[in-house]
């Protein structure tokens, strides 16, 4: 009998032991004269990008603490009322510990739970080669200063050898990491800035376990792979030797104008805006490219990215534009400008009469060349 409650409690033990944390605690550590009633901030980030409170408690000699519930692990920061910086925490079931300098919040220790183990970890590791990165700017500002030109291309050399290593180092994390919310922020932060592709960022986010999958960050990576591959497939549609793709919308009097109806013999799609102060500047030599080459089979299509009608329709009549314009007065949420992947002006496409794209974002004497080629 003593052998089988033995066993049972043995079994209670383990069950509770293997239970997950209902919620979280925090319990912050602040070292230095932090007065008590100094109220600290638990914020996340929200939708516009900006902090966002999530709870606020004060310190008491030298201490204070949260308490919640989350249903999947999120990056939060800490902060404190009259301390400069933050402290990032992953908040997670479970008990954490933060222990930070007043003056140094940045270079808090965070540990306690999993997640904020594998960050902290991650951090360290990185450390050195942000360092190793200060170093060498530190060292190229001095040979800049110097006028040593022969140690500034060096040291540049030295940069970018380390911002491969970086990157590599990031990859390497993700590959090993896939049940870390650090691995959904490297990622997101990877898609962010391009540096891998489409299909690179997919195969990363399939390797993710679905604690991390079920995270918002790991929801916003869906989002913005969606856009990535829409974009990586518009860049193929719009290279040199594509069929520009086919669209149509209204004529500053409010009448459709469709690309394939304004087709001549060379066709300039032209990306601009009034506010756009290139595009007005570089408006003279179209304007004089077209009067030349017009009666020659030059036709120009204009895409307007203007915010109002007002300013679009008073650009075209100051400027003397007198070719097909088209808008849909929405900025670069234009479908035209998401259809030729443009994120910046001025963009042209040059076509053939086949509507074959031939040159990109030609201007000035480029301009002019070109259209003298093809229709002289």
């Amino acid at each position: 009998m003593k052998k089988i409650v033995a066993t049972l409690s043995i079994l209670i033990g383990l069950s509770a032991c293997n239970q997950k944390p209902e919620g979280y605690t925090v319990d912050g550590n602040i070292r230095g004269e932090v007065e008590n009633g100094t109220n600290v901030y638990l914020r996340a980030v929200g939708e516009n990008g900006q902090p966002v409170d999530v709870d606020t408690t004060t310190v008491e000699n030298g201490k204070f603490s949260f308490t919640g519930k989350m249903d999947a692990p999120e990056m939060h920061y800490l902060f404190v009322e009259n301390l400069m910086g933050y402290a990032p925490v992953i908040l997670e079931n479970g008990s954490i510990q933060l222990s930070a300098q007043k003056d140094s919040l940045g270079m808090a220790e965070v540990k306690g739970t999993p997640q904020n183990e594998i960050f902290t970890d991650y951090m360290e590791q990185s450390k050195e080669l942000t360092l190793r990165a200060q170093s060498i700017q530190q060292d190229m500002q001095q040979a800049n200063v110097s006028r040593d030109t022969a140690t500034a291309i060096s040291l540049r050399d030295e940069m970018q050898e380390l911002q491969e290593t970086y990157k590599n180092f990031e990859l390497d994390y993700i590959k090993q990491h896939p049940d870390a919310l650090i691995t959904a922020l490297l990622i997101d932060r990877a898609v962010g800035t391009r540096t891998v592709t489409a299909e690179e960022a997919q195969s990363m986010y399939d390797a993710l376990s679905p604690e991390i999958k079920n995270t918002k960050i790991a929801k916003s990576i869906m989002e913005k792979l969606e856009a990535q591959k829409k974009a990586e497939e518009n860049e193929k549609n719009t290279s040199i030797g594509a069929k520009a793709p086919e669209f149509t919308a209204p004529n500053p009097d409010g009448k459709d104008v469709a690309l394939a109806d304004v087709l001549g013999k060379v066709t300039l799609i032209d990306f601009w805006a009034a506010w756009c102060k290139p595009c007005r500047a570089e408006n003279p030599n179209v304007v004089s490219v077209y009067n030349k080459y017009h009666e020659k089979g030059l036709n120009i299509i204009g895409v307007s990215l203007d915010r109002t009608a007002d300013a679009w329709k008073k650009a075209i009549e100051d400027d003397g534009l007198t070719w097909n314009h088209v808008s849909h007065v929405a900025y670069f949420n234009d479908p035209i400008a998401k259809l030729y992947n443009v994120n910046a002006i001025p963009a042209a496409f040059l076509l053939d009469e086949n509507g074959v794209i031939i040159a990109k974002n030609l201007r000035g004497p480029a301009l002019e060349a070109k259209v003298a080629e093809l229709l002289n």
